[in-house]
């Protein structure tokens, strides 16, 4: 018996934190990506907070403010920028350079993985969303959410779903340029259900019932009523952690190391 086949395998914990530790230094060395999740949906607060129409009350938001119904807006864009646009082409540049494929040899699990890519952009996006807060609240006095856990919620389901969501994009496309492509179709229609050209709130009845069935119309939904004081609809969480399950499991089932 030799004695390589009395060292036990390396467990696959201590793998998984590797792999989190790389991917954090190569997340920190992309300016570029972490200023369109992190800075950019604030910035685009900031231009619109600074018409003054946008800062008079609205019949159509239902007596709120433009710049007040856009501060939930903008804290989705920043998951949707970090889930749509930003992780897929990393995970699958991975696997276009043959990088996943030898890890695949070690411990390292396909969670691992995209649970890595998963934690860093989520934690960008919820930096942006705290920023989107600030921001709102110093420069045009909109309200800080008065239902606060009731908001936490919806926003961790929301980081949830995006993520999710790209998680699956990244597992499906074979190359970048697939997932870039992917993402960008996807990514316009998202920002649609967010509100970014048309609050939720605002839109006709049939469009609006039709656009809560998506994550982020649940999400920008679930997010307003958090901030107005009352507790998130069920069906709205509801929506959004049924999104975030089956994207997951989609994502994990079917990955691919090349």
């Amino acid at each position: 018996m030799t004695s390589s086949t009395l060292t036990p395998p390396r467990p696959a914990r201590p793998a998984a934190a590797a792999v989190l530790r790389t991917e954090a230094t190569l997340f920190r060395r992309e300016p570029a990506g972490l200023f369109w999740i992190m800075v950019f949906p604030t910035v685009l607060l900031v231009v619109l907070g600074s018409i003054p129409g946008f800062r008079d009350p609205d019949k159509a938001l239902g007596g709120i403010r433009f710049v007040d119904a856009y501060v939930p807006v903008a804290v989705l864009l920043s998951m949707i920028m970090a889930g749509l646009q930003a992780m897929p082409p990393v995970i699958t540049g991975y696997r276009e350079r043959g990088i996943l494929r030898r890890m695949s040899a070690t411990p390292v699990r396909p969670s691992a993985v995209l649970g890595a890519q998963v934690g860093l952009h989520g934690a960008a996006a919820l930096v942006s969303a705290v920023l989107s807060l600030t921001v709102g609240r110093l420069a045009f006095d909109v309200a800080l959410p008065r239902q606060l856990f009731g908001y936490a919620l919806a926003l961790l389901l929301a980081v949830l779903s995006a993520l999710a969501f790209g998680a699956l994009v990244a597992a499906l496309s074979r190359t970048s340029k697939i997932a870039n492509a992917v993402g960008s179709a996807v990514f316009f229609p998202m920002m649609f259900s967010a509100g970014v050209w048309l609050p939720v709130q605002a839109m006709p009845d049939t469009l609006g019932r039709i656009v809560e069935l998506l994550p982020f119309g649940a999400a920008a939904q679930a997010l307003t009523e958090a901030a107005a004081g009352g507790w998130p609809g069920w069906d709205h969480l509801g929506i959004l952690a049924l999104w975030s399950v089956l994207l997951s499991v989609a994502a994990t089932r079917w990955f691919r190391w090349q």
